[in-house]
């Protein structure tokens, strides 16, 4: 029985394959990095983008403008940034600014989640009729601020046409903390991140009437 919780990345990937990609992999990443999500077993995707190649065999190219025609694609798989800030943490020390380092950061708010909405524009548009749109997303506190993400991310596939399929929770047994989330800690700590699942559809989902 596949459920929707696991502490293995690769697991949940694995889970999602098994349950909705007809294949078995994944059609396209566009933002394939250090190719993190294939260091088990996963099968590198036919067609690897990102804005700042690192390897030979990944094609320089923005997720927003994929060069692409439409419907040309069966899957998708998105892992954005998830932060954004002008603060201190960007002018730390090596301990403090671990997190942005590792992660990359967006200037704002607002350009960030217009990154999110962009990107969801043109995987619509690139995915045929019925394919499969897999997003890793995770919520934050920014500047004492609660941004549940992966409810925006929801809500504007749903307006584009999107159908949600499912949504998975990666849990993590360790998080890195800097330490002035250490000394200034408004909100708990978030020890999880989810695993969007979409159908490129034009099913509209009408809440129920209470």
């Amino acid at each position: 029985m596949i459920k929707s919780i696991s502490y293995d990345q690769e697991e949940i990937i694995q889970c999602i394959i098994d349950l909705h990609i007809v294949e078995d992999k994944i059609d396209c990443d566009p933002t394939y990095s250090r190719g993190n999500f294939y260091k088990g077993t996963i099968l590198e995707p036919r067609l690897k983008y990102d804005i700042d190649p690192i390897s030979s065999s990944v094609i320089k190219a923005d997720a927003r403008a994929l060069p692409l025609k439409d419907g040309s694609l069966k899957s998708v798989i998105f892992d954005p940034p998830f932060l954004a800030t002008k603060g201190p943490s960007l002018k730390g020390n090596a301990a403090n600014n671990k997190i942005n380092k590792r992660f990359g950061v967006y200037p704002t708010e607002p350009e960030l989640f217009k990154f999110y909405q962009d990107s969801l524009i043109e995987f619509y548009r690139v995915l045929e009729l019925k394919g499969v749109l897999i997003i890793k997303s995770q919520d934050k506190v920014s500047s004492g601020k609660q941004y549940f993400s992966h409810c925006y991310i929801h809500d504007w596939a749903k307006e584009l046409g999107f159908y949600p399929l499912d949504l998975f929770i990666l849990l993590a047994k360790n998080r890195l903390v800097a330490d002035w989330q250490k000394e200034n800690q408004k909100h708990a700590r978030k020890f999880h991140s989810y695993f969007w699942v979409f159908r490129k559809d034009q099913i509209k989902i009408v809440k129920p009437q209470i």
